[in-house]
């Protein structure tokens, strides 16, 4: 499931959206909240964790990625 957006943090400015790679987050204009569009094509990258100003941005890897 990552990444994962802090609501509390996040304000839209969708930096982690244009560095994103594969195009895997987009920005919520009316909430002005980044989310994961299609998280399971994630490649954990840490391009939009590394990147955000707010520090909004936390990757998540998945319990089958830690056990190899």
């Amino acid at each position: 499931m990552p990444p994962v957006f802090d609501a509390g943090k996040c304000d839209g400015c969708g930096i982690c959206d244009l560095h994103c790679p594969i195009d895997v987050i987009a920005i919520d204009e009316e909430r002005r909240l980044a989310f994961a569009r299609y998280s399971e094509e994630c490649w954990h990258c840490g391009s939009c964790r590394q990147d955000c100003p707010t520090g909004a941005v936390d990757i998540v890897f998945p319990k089958k990625m830690l056990l190899v």
